[in-house]
């Protein structure tokens, strides 16, 4: 088997001898009068009109020998036979045909619509054009690219010979289709906010520092669509808005966490917690039916139908069922002893940290779908109080043991948001990195007012879940280290 060197030098040879012959190997623009899906749509027209044609494409697999030769072409809406009979075209095109075309090359065909000996839909060539020249060959198409890292790299190539992540990467764009026409439809007004920020706010992760050079400004990568500005939009009397947007958190990768990633937030005036959640419930439903036309599926384990009841999960209440402590009444050693006894290991030694890594543990043990509710407030910084004062009014879906959004009535009491802004600020300074960052300015939008409100976020986690996939491989071209 020839090595990838060989490979390019011979394709180099027929480049040149394509340029000795004044063809232009890379022109800007080639015939082609529709797509292959709309050729195969009008075949039956186009067969009896006895027209010729001009189609485009990639070159994905020759087989024939001597006077006749079959080329399948590829233009991403759909793949054709083009046949290429010698007695019926040009004897010189056909010839420069057999010595210079390789699987990987971009041509024109032009032709008339006709069926093979088989019954198959083809072009019967009379003439083509070299569009571009590849110089490495396409993966086998058995083999495809077996290295994961590989695969990762030369997505392009995985896009084209891998059926199933093109239709996911489709799958995905469908998902945020049908995300938004849903918000629309109910008469939420899709806008933008900052990605770079002064403070990173709306959510509890360490950020990406960058710097404005122009302002001399040390800034931040949002970590979450908007949180804080699209509640300045509340107060502006913007009464719904939402956002899908890019977020980035500079945190470790696993199948359901990235560094970049796609959210969706959304805020309603005059509504709350049990509003999102009757809302929240419904988007998800239409997401599964819309996308996946179904709402039963499995993942890591557990089966779930979105369109089953959805339960109403205690935060304090399941934490106890599960491990025997109550967050309320406890402290943070008998926390750390309870971790060591699961065999869990933690970061931070804070309260917040090690409250929230023991109900990570618990909510691996949920199928779903449910709705996790009644959070203390130390977990909440952003949720407004129940009326008893234990506990906020946030909402967290949780759907095969895992975290698929959040959402709050959210807090617009001024100084209670500034009280809970300085308990955050303290954890930083205790080196907690993923502790909120207090914005000021935020608390004087609150006290100019801003009217009940519910919001929500969720992302990408959830269509990997539905898909039953590590999220990393829904990503279009994942982040790679160089090459060194």
């Amino acid at each position: 088997m020839a090595s990838l060197e060989e490979i390019k030098e011979a394709r180099l040879k027929k480049l040149e001898q394509l340029k000795s012959l004044g063809i232009n190997p890379y022109p800007a623009k080639v015939p082609r009068d529709f797509a292959v899906a709309q050729f195969k749509k009008d075949f039956e027209s186009l067969e009896k009109s006895d027209k010729e044609v001009s189609l485009a494409g990639r070159v994905m697999n020759i087989r024939g020998q001597g006077a006749i030769l079959f080329a399948v072409f590829f233009d991403g809406t759909e793949k054709i036979q083009a046949i290429f009979k010698k007695d019926e075209m040009d004897e010189a095109a056909f010839s420069l045909f057999v010595d210079t075309v390789d699987i990987g090359d971009f041509l024109s065909v032009s032709g008339k619509a006709m069926k093979s000996k088989t019954g198959e839909e083809s072009l019967f060539v009379s003439s083509w054009l070299m569009a571009t020249k590849s110089l490495l060959p396409l993966p086998e198409k058995w083999a495809g690219l077996q290295d994961v890292d590989e695969r990762y790299r030369k997505r392009y190539l995985d896009l084209l010979m891998n059926d199933e992540l093109k239709d996911l990467i489709i799958k995905r764009s469908k998902f945020w289709d049908v995300t938004r026409q849903f918000f629309k439809e109910r008469d939420f007004l899709e806008v933008e906010t900052p990605t770079l920020e002064v403070t990173t706010g709306g959510a509890e992760a360490r950020p990406f520092k960058t710097h404005h050079n122009d302002f001399d400004l040390d800034l931040y990568l949002r970590i979450s669509v908007g949180e804080l500005w699209q509640k300045r939009l509340m107060a502006g009397g913007f009464p719904k808005t939402f956002e899908i947007g890019r977020v980035y958190r500079n945190e470790g990768s696993s199948q359901e966490h990235l560094q970049e990633f796609t959210n969706l937030e959304f805020y309603w005036s005059y509504a709350d917690f049990r509003d999102g959640m009757e809302l929240v419930r419904d988007l998800y439903i239409k997401i599964a039916e819309e996308v996946f036309g179904k709402t039963e599926f499995e993942y890591k384990g557990h089966k779930f139908d979105l369109k089953n009841e959805w339960q109403e999960i205690d935060y304090v209440d399941e934490i106890k069922k599960q491990t025997g402590i109550d967050v309320n009444k406890t402290n943070e050693e008998e926390i750390k002893e309870k971790l060591k006894e699961l065999e869990i290991k933690w970061e931070g030694e804070n309260m917040e940290r090690l409250t929230d890594t023991l109900w990570k543990y618990c909510r691996k043990n949920i199928a779903g779908p449910a709705f996790l509710i009644n959070h203390p407030v130390l977990v909440a910084p952003l949720a407004k109080m129940s009326e008893t004062g234990q506990t906020t009014q946030m909402f967290q879906p949780i759907i095969a043991g895992s975290e698929v959004g959040r959402g709050y009535s959210e807090l617009n009491d001024p100084i209670d948001q500034k009280e809970r802004f300085e308990v955050q600020g303290r954890l930083m300074e205790s080196g907690d990195e993923e502790a909120m960052m207090p914005d000021l300015e935020f608390v004087e939008m609150l006290e100019h007012g801003m009217p009940p409100t519910c919001g929500f976020g969720f992302g990408e986690r959830l269509f990997a879940i539905l898909c039953d996939k590590p999220l990393r491989e829904l990503q279009t071209f994942p982040l790679m280290r160089p090459k060194e």
